[in-house]
Formats: structure tokens, C-alpha cells, sequence
């Protein structure tokens, strides 16, 4: 019998938009057995919620570049259904009603490079070291990091900081990894290529269809992704990224050949 994530506190950040990874993957860890704590910046997160269903179920709303905010939803988080034993960083790319605008580093703002930085990096580190002390103690924790192929492997002109904040998630884990491994902590990333959500462009889902699978992944591929990293299985994985792209990343044509 695999032990799974059967029993175990979890936490989602990212989690309200309907048709997101973040959702998904919170599904498939209540699916899984996990309790499932889920936030988001709006209230559509009580949506959410009610999608999940009341039992073994949490949500709130905060802002997690806000250390008091982060605090306080780590601990009614866990006065609601336990000690968090995983956490999945997956708040990043965009606010809800805050879509960042495409721009060279050259023409990027300071207020444009701190919001990308704040929402994608800054959150994730903030959640992250809310939650390790707890770990370290129990010397059990799986911390999985929403990272991206876009800035670890490859670039999109015009997306600067995203590409510098998503690398910044795998540089984060690989640290982590080293530092709480000896504490029964593992720390590692998913990089997602071409997803198909409700905020993809149509140009986005265009690209998903020339990867050699042929088509955008879905939020649900990725989220069975994360539950397995999540798994008391993975423990001998950690300080990785794991590219979920349909093999996108593999070819140097990325159009049809004659």
C-alpha cells in the first residue's frame, strides 16, 4: 500500500481561480486523502471551497507578500485541520484584476519589477519560511514550488521579471533542499510549459498545439505532478524540477517541418 498523501495538511496558495493548476491541484490532493487548506487574494477562494466541499477543507484570503497576513493564515490554517505537513507555492504570474504588462527589462518599471518579484518570489519565500519551523520539528515536510520553463530553461521577450522570478523559485529549492534534508524535508519545483487555463491567451494555446505531444497541458497534468511530490514516496527526490511541457522544450523547431 502507498502511503500517499493520505492524512496529511496541505496548503495551496494560488488556488481561486476555477480552472487554474492551483485548484486542481488541490482537488487531486483531497482526492488523494490530504486535508486541504486553499488562499487566494479575493474572496472567489470561498468558491473554491464550497467546489471542495466542508469536510477536511479550509480557505482563506491574504496577501502573501505580507509576513503579518502569511502568519496569520499559517496558523488558522492549522488550528483548522492540523500542522502543515505540504505546501504547494503556486501564487505567482498574476492577480486577480493585476495582469502584468509585456515589456523589455530596459522599459521595465521599479513597480513592475517589485510587483512580479513580490507575487511570484517574495510569496513564495515568505509561505515557505512560515511554515519549515513546524516541519524542522515534526522533521517531515514536502514544499513543492510552481516554477515555469520560462526563465530556468528558456525566455520570452518580454516577460523579464516572470523569467527571473520563476528561476529564482529552483535556485530557492536547491538551497532548501540542502539546508532541511536532514529534517525529512523535501523542497522541489514543477516546471510547467504550454497550460491551458481560463487566463490563457489564445496565442498561448496556439503554441501548446506545435509541442511534439500536440496540444496545451491541462492544469490537472500538472497537478498530479505536484501530488506526487507531495507523496511520502518522493522522499528521495529533492532540490529538482520536474518540466511538464509535452516535450516542448526538447525541439529546436518548434513549427511544422516540410
Amino acid at each position: 500500500m502507498m502511503a500517499g498523501v493520505q492524512g496529511r495538511v496541505a496548503l495551496v496558495t494560488g488556488a481561486g481561480a476555477a480552472d487554474g493548476i492551483g485548484f486542481a491541484t488541490a482537488r487531486l490532493l483531497k482526492a488523494a486523502g490530504a486535508r486541504v487548506a486553499i488562499t487566494s487574494t479575493t474572496d472567489r477562494i470561498f468558491d473554491r471551497l464550497r467546489d471542495l466541499g466542508p469536510d477536511a477543507c479550509f480557505a482563506a484570503t491574504a496577501d502573501l507578500t505580507d509576513p503579518a497576513q502569511v502568519r496569520a493564515l499559517v496558523l488558522a490554517a492549522a488550528k483548522a485541520l492540523g500542522p502543515i505537513d505540504i505546501l504547494v507555492n503556486n501564487a505567482g504570474m498574476s492577480q486577480s484584476g493585476k495582469r502584468a504588462k509585456r515589456a523589455t527589462l530596459a522599459q521595465t518599471s521599479d513597480a513592475a519589477w517589485a510587483f512580479q518579484m513580490g507575487i511570484s518570489l517574495t510569496s513564495a519565500f515568505m509561505v515557505t519560511r512560515a511554515v519549515l519551523p513546524g516541519m524542522i520539528r515534526r522533521t517531515y515536510g514536502r514544499v513543492v514550488h510552481m516554477s515555469s520553463v520560462t526563465g530556468p530553461l528558456v525566455g520570452i521577450a518580454g516577460s523579464g521579471p516572470y523569467a527571473t522570478a520563476k528561476a529564482g523559485l529552483l535556485g530557492m529549492a536547491r538551497v532548501m533542499a540542502i539546508e532541511n534534508g536532514g529534517h525529512g524535508i523535501t523542497v522541489n519545483c514543477i516546471g510547467p510549459g504550454w497550460i491551458e487555463t481560463g487566463s490563457s491567451s489564445s496565442a498561448e494555446v496556439t503554441a501548446g498545439r506545435y509541442t511534439p505531444v500536440g496540444r496545451p497541458g491541462t492544469p490537472e497534468e500538472i497537478g498530479h505532478v505536484a501530488v506526487f511530490l507531495a507523496s511520502e514516496e518522493a522522499s528521495y527526490l529533492t532540490g529538482q524540477m520536474i518540466v511538464v511541457d509535452g516535450g516542448n522544450t526538447l525541439q529546436e523547431f518548434k513549427v511544422a517541418l516540410d
